[in-house]
């Protein structure tokens, strides 16, 4: 593999992405010296123009590899030449490998992500799960949790046309899923594991109907972190992973597929992804 190679972090909004700070600390702890790592503000209408510009580009570094963020998960997805079955799976991909015979191959490492970030905070196995919202990324959490969780999985949600998007997702993805209605949330916490999906604020009226004895919550925001519903369940001796968690562990996955070097180092990562974060609160 080239010395010099870029890599990049496509989406929009994408100002406030911490993929550049966590890939640059990989590249330098791994001695890649002549790699580089940006982001480009790119919405669905200008991504196959940004891919047809690819080579035109490079300049000395040759792309490896690509991040991809909302919206572009879904949309990316024709003009790649092969997708895993992961990524398939719920049909959005995240990431896109460059490989040496100019193929571009797409990959999803949110959801093995997802299993690892659950996975070093102690969940393994559940007997059932809930997840909050029914957005991208609730059916990305189904998919991780096709491989944690043994029962059912209770969704919470606003409507019915969201409720029947969620059952569907659990068919493909053979999870028994049941739906219910959204003012009906707090009843989530009785769950041994509850996934929030939803954007900043929506869970905080939430935070007080967390029980004494809560089990394990991933809430998969990072910026403000932490959320109100984090903060209430850690004060009740709650296990919570972060959205921070979640991004380094897909960032390492990520890593790994675009420079072909393993182990990525997780535990840099995670530092300059907390510092990062520690910078913007100041």
């Amino acid at each position: 593999m080239s010395e010099n190679r870029r890599a990049a972090v496509l989406g929009s909004p994408i100002a406030h992405s911490l993929s550049p700070v966590l890939h640059r600390a990989a590249y330098e702890k791994l001695g890649l010296a002549g790699w580089a790592y940006d982001r480009h503000e790119v919405d669905e209408a200008a991504l196959p123009g940004f891919f047809e510009r690819l080579d035109a580009t490079a300049g000395d570094r040759p792309w490896a590899g690509l991040s991809l963020t909302m919206p572009l998960k879904r949309a990316v997805i024709p003009l790649l030449d092969e997708i895993s079955d992961t990524a398939a799976s719920v049909e959005a991909v995240n990431t896109v490998v460059f490989t040496d015979d100019g193929r571009r191959v797409g990959d999803n490492t949110d959801i093995p992500g997802m299993v690892a970030a659950l996975r070093e905070r102690g969940v393994e196995r559940v007997a059932g799960a809930a997840v909050l919202g029914a957005g991208a990324t609730a059916s990305s959490a189904l998919a991780a949790l096709s491989r944690v969780c043994e029962g059912e999985v209770t969704a919470y949600v606003r409507s019915e046309a969201r409720a029947a998007e969620m059952r569907q997702w659990g068919e493909r993805l053979g999870v028994a899923v049941r739906t219910a209605d959204w003012d009906d949330a707090a009843e989530a916490f009785r769950a041994p594991l509850v996934i929030a999906t939803t954007p900043a604020g929506t869970t905080d009226a939430l935070a007080a109907s967390v029980p004494d004895r809560p089990g394990a919550l991933f809430d998969v925001l990072y910026d403000p972190w932490p959320t109100r519903l984090a903060a209430a369940w850690a004060e009740r001796g709650g296990a919570v992973v972060s959205g921070l968690d979640l991004l380094v562990h897909q960032a390492v996955l990520q890593v790994e597929l675009m420079t072909g070097r393993t182990p990525a180092p997780l535990a840099t990562m995670r530092e300059a992804g907390e510092a990062a974060l520690v910078g913007r609160a100041r």
